[in-house]
């Protein structure tokens, strides 16, 4: 959310940013918004001269009161009594006006960076690096799905009666494999310096709000009947929530925190439910990062999130590249982001597995997320998130790239010790 001084001040800049975002339909908010914050700040003011001024007279009423004279300062409280009226009705109306403005800032999105590529959608986004060479083994690389049967590890079939399409059980050395890629994740992150969290994998409306756009809201989040709770799409959402309406000392930051929950996602708009694979689903597990920091230090912490995520998938042998995300794929609050895409030796292509966001103050305004500088100044923190991994998507690209001509998986040294020493899964006999 931006400061309504800086949309007052800029409505050009802001106007520009939301042509680079193509949301053409949000222009008219802005001069929306400057009319609602011209009308707030004159009811303001109105107030506080009408306080002015009933002071100055119950002041005045005292003395009159004290001299005798009695009816001059009834009328004098005649009209206290009509001041006070009126800033009844200025009350109200700044409440209505606090909230018609905050509804309306809360859709503008945020600035985006200077060098974020222009384009519509994700099909413009810039591919910047290249980390691991993309081979095409010269035998065949089956459906995940089908590596994973072959391996007796999932059963879709059982999920489909008790849960529906977007479920799946799995089991056997691939649910083991699961496990063991979320727990390497989490001393991953700890052993570069991160604190380790589990979450709240429920939240109320008020951090859904403060944490993403009502649109990804609508898309994304499952709803407990008759509560003020979401399940959470990822536990960014708990982590950054749990800094709602606080002051943080500048001396403790930067907060680098690393956090593993279940994942629930409504996936609405998406490309569809697959009824046979596990890339897109409504329920996932995911290792992330967060950040809260200082602003002058959000940009350094940004390439250090997904520098993350690219050395981890190497310790894994899994090739990966790094894509700019253009202004149309940008999330409303994200001042840039870059997603982190797998080699797919089947498809022959990339695709995503991560995505590091630099959000700027956003959450903060819209949570509350101050720091308290050295000269007892206060300021918001920037904020920033990145997924290390989520799997059952990321297995697509571990059995893909390690699957070897027989049929059998190799087991990265990384990964063994969680494996119990094994250094290959192997095909289960017909």
């Amino acid at each position: 959310m931006l400061d309504i001084k800086f949309v007052r001040a800029n409505p050009e800049i802001v106007k520009e940013n939301i042509r680079k975002k193509f949301q053409e339909d949000k222009l008219e908010l802005v001069d929306e918004v400057i009319e609602l914050d011209k009308e707030y700040r004159a009811a303001k003011t109105r107030a506080d001269e009408l306080r002015s001024k009933r002071n100055s007279m119950s002041k005045l009423i005292g003395g009159l009161m004290a001299k005798g004279e009695k009816e001059q300062a009834e009328q004098v409280k005649s009209e206290v009594k009509q001041y006070g009226a009126e800033l009844e009705d200025l009350a109200k109306r700044e409440t209505q006006l606090e909230g018609e403005i905050r509804k309306i800032m809360l859709v503008i999105p945020q600035i985006i960076g200077d060098d974020v590529p222009i384009g519509r959608d994700d099909s413009e986004n810039v591919e910047l690096e290249r980390f691991g060479e993309p081979i095409v083994p010269d035998y065949e690389i089956p459906y995940h799905v089908d590596i994973m049967e072959a391996l007796n590890g999932i059963d879709l079939d059982s999920a489909r009666k008790t849960s529906g399409n977007g479920f799946y059980y799995l089991k056997g050395d691939v649910a083991r494999l699961h496990s063991a890629i979320l727990s390497y994740a989490r001393d991953f992150m700890i052993d570069r310096g991160f604190t380790y969290f589990i979450p709240p994998y429920m939240i109320r409306s008020d951090v859904v709000t403060g944490v993403m756009s009502f649109a990804e809201m609508e898309g994304m989040m499952y709803k407990i009947e008759g509560e003020d709770l979401y399940l959470i799409g990822t536990s960014e959402h708990s982590m950054i929530g749990r800094f709602i309406d606080t002051i943080i000392p500048e001396s403790e930051l930067p907060k680098a925190l690393t956090s593993y929950s279940p994942c629930f996602r409504k996936e609405v708009g998406a490309h569809g439910i697959e009824e046979r694979g596990v890339y897109r689903i409504h329920q996932f597990e995911k290792q992330e990062m967060i950040v809260v920091c200082k602003p002058q230090d959000s940009d350094e912490w940004y390439n250090k999130l997904w520098n993350n995520t690219v050395d981890f998938f190497r310790t894994l042998d899994i090739p990966v590249r790094t894509l700019e995300c253009c202004s149309g794929d940008l999330a409303d609050l994200k001042v840039r982001s870059l997603d982190v895409e797998a080699w797919s030796p089947r498809q022959r292509k990339y695709f995503e597995v991560g995505s590091c966001s630099n959000l700027g103050d956003a959450q903060a305004r819209r949570l509350g997320i101050r720091v308290r500088g050295e000269d007892g100044g206060k300021y918001f923190a920037h904020t920033l998130n990145n997924t290390v991994v989520a799997p059952p998507r990321m297995l697509i690209a571990y059995l893909e790239n390690n699957l070897k001509a027989d049929g059998s998986v190799a087991v990265p040294e990384a990964l063994r010790p969680y494996m119990g020493g094994k250094d290959k899964l192997e095909r289960c006999k017909d």
